[in-house]
């Protein structure tokens, strides 16, 4: 539990050493660490797998689409479509409110939606070609043009979790070294939106694709489209939300909670609380990694099945928890993060 969590960290700070204890009272609120968790071993998730097919052979049928999902993505997409009218007539301090309190919720859920459909569980594997265009279209009241580019992206970080170079989901040197205060942080998870759209281009910038381009064609003929009929105010409502959502938000905690060093050793944790509901179970994020191929709606089966394999993993009751302590915890930081050199030739798509 996260509590646990907690503790075990308490007691690894407490068991520094004194030395490094003195050290840290004179950096006061500045964060120790200079640099990242550097192994040099796989990422644990291929050999668990292996381990629980062979044992639960079953798992194998809890793989495939989802029917469900294009409704759910669907039904949220005509929400956010009925919210933009509802909101075109409202006062500003009004419209400022309800991209808080709704608009930022339904929109960072539309982004794990497509984090979902990025792994084809809307359409299946024989269907590619329609879980990316599906894709665009859950982007369209998100109103930033990304779901090409992540399907990208985020295939390299189950790949090569950790790998210098290729998984673009660890920070940057600058972004270790800059965000190393309490303040620091605080701002840091406020921009997190901003972070994540830069930070390809500087660790792993790829060559732009014709999907690519048709998303951003497609959303900026939305987003024109949006403000020629309703105003600005359902634009702003839009954008506003996606940012404010993806930064200080609660759901925002998943960032942190998924892979940020709590404990030394664990690099992906799992959270099975009630925002599970708004995320497609993306808190089941051990799980998820094992089995990337079943779908956030069948995740917690894989955990009854193989309930030993999971149970005495290292997992958090709050992401808002996650949050603060990250913020206030002066060991922790960007640099948080295990990473690993990779060798041979990486597979770029």
């Amino acid at each position: 539990m996260f509590g646990q969590i907690s503790q075990a960290r308490r007691e690894e700070v407490d068991h520094r050493g004194e030395d490094k204890s003195q050290s840290d009272k004179k950096m006061g609120n500045r964060v120790a660490r200079e640099d990242f968790e550097w192994v040099y071993t796989d990422q644990p998730h291929a050999d668990r797998r292996k381990e629980i097919l062979a044992k639960y052979p079953e798992i194998k049928s809890l793989m495939g689409p989802d029917p469900r999902l294009k409704w759910i993505v669907c039904m949220m997409v005509a929400i956010q479509f009925l919210a933009f009218y509802l909101i075109k007539d409202l006062d500003w301090k009004w419209v400022l409110f309800w991209t808080y309190a709704f608009g930022s919720c339904i929109n960072h859920s539309m982004t794990l939606a497509i984090h979902e459909i990025s792994h084809n569980t809307a359409f299946g594997n024989n269907k590619a070609t329609w879980n990316r265009y599906f894709a665009m279209f859950a982007n369209l009241p998100i109103g930033l043009p990304y779901s090409a580019s992540f399907k990208r992206y985020h295939l390299d970080h189950h790949r090569y979790l950790g790998g210098d170079g290729v998984d673009v989901d660890i920070p940057t040197e600058f972004e270790g070294w800059f965000f190393c205060t309490r303040f620091r942080k605080f701002i840091w998870i406020i921009l997190q939106p901003l972070f994540y759209a830069i930070r390809p281009l500087c660790i792993n910038p790829k060559p732009i694709t014709q999907l690519e381009v048709t998303n951003l064609a497609v959303q900026l003929t939305f987003n024109i489209l949006l403000y020629w009929l309703w105003g600005a105010k359902p634009v702003v409502y839009m954008l506003a939300g996606s940012l404010l959502g993806m930064g200080l938000h609660p759901i925002s905690g998943h960032f942190i909670a998924e892979h940020y060093m709590f404990l030394k050793g664990h690099e992906t944790y799992s959270y099975y609380g009630s925002l599970n509901l708004l995320t497609f179970n993306v808190g089941y994020h051990n799980e998820h990694h094992d089995f990337p191929s079943i779908p956030g709606r069948r995740l917690p089966m894989v955990k009854k099945i193989a309930a030993e394999y999971y149970d005495d993993l290292p997992q958090y009751t709050s992401w808002l928890k996650v949050l603060f302590d990250f913020i206030m915890d002066d060991a922790l930081s960007p640099y948080s993060r295990v990473k690993r050199k990779l060798t041979g030739d990486v597979k770029q798509e």
